[in-house]
C-alpha cells in the first residue's frame, strides 16, 4: 500500500500534505510555487511508493463547483498526464482555510506566522488529506 498525496491548489501555491505508509496519518509535507508543483510531485513519487493523489475541490455552499476550479482543472489535467499510473481523485474543501486558521490558533501559533500563507496552504491540504482518510473509514466497512 502506498502513501496518498493531497494537493490543497491555488493560483500562486500549493499546500502539500501525504499519508505514512499504512495510511493512517495525514501530515503536512511543504507549500510548493504552484508553477513548480508538477516537477515537485513527480519528483516525490520516484523517491515514495504514492498511489494516490486527493486535490481538494472548492465547491459553493450549493455543493457546486466554484468558480476558482476553472484553473485548478488544466492544472490537474496537465498533472494527470505526466502522471497516469496515479489516481488523482477531488475531494470537497469546504470550509479548510477556516478550520486551518482555528488549528493554528488552538495551537497557539503567534499572530505573525498565522500570517504566513503559506501554512495556511499547507494546514488546508493536510485537512483534506484527513477529511478524505476520514471517509473511507466509514464508507469502506
Amino acid at each position: 500500500m502506498g502513501r496518498i498525496i493531497s494537493i490543497d491548489y491555488g493560483r500562486k501555491r500549493c499546500g502539500i500534505a501525504v499519508t505514512d505508509p499504512c495510511r493512517i496519518v495525514a501530515t503536512g509535507l511543504t507549500t510548493v510555487a504552484t508553477a513548480q508543483l508538477i516537477p515537485f510531485v513527480k519528483s516525490y513519487v520516484e523517491r515514495e511508493n504514492v498511489d494516490m493523489i486527493v486535490v481538494g475541490q472548492p465547491t459553493t455552499m450549493r455543493g457546486e463547483p466554484s468558480e476558482s476550479m476553472r484553473y485548478i482543472t488544466p492544472g490537474i489535467n496537465r498533472l494527470r498526464k505526466e502522471l497516469p499510473q496515479l489516481d488523482i481523485v477531488f475531494f470537497d474543501e469546504r470550509f479548510t482555510s477556516v478550520l486551518a486558521h482555528r488549528a493554528m490558533l488552538d495551537g497557539g501559533m503567534k499572530k505573525m506566522d498565522r500570517r504566513d500563507k503559506a501554512i495556511v496552504d499547507e494546514i488546508s491540504a493536510t485537512i483534506i488529506l484527513n477529511d478524505y482518510l476520514q471517509s473511507k473509514t466509514y464508507t469502506d466497512k
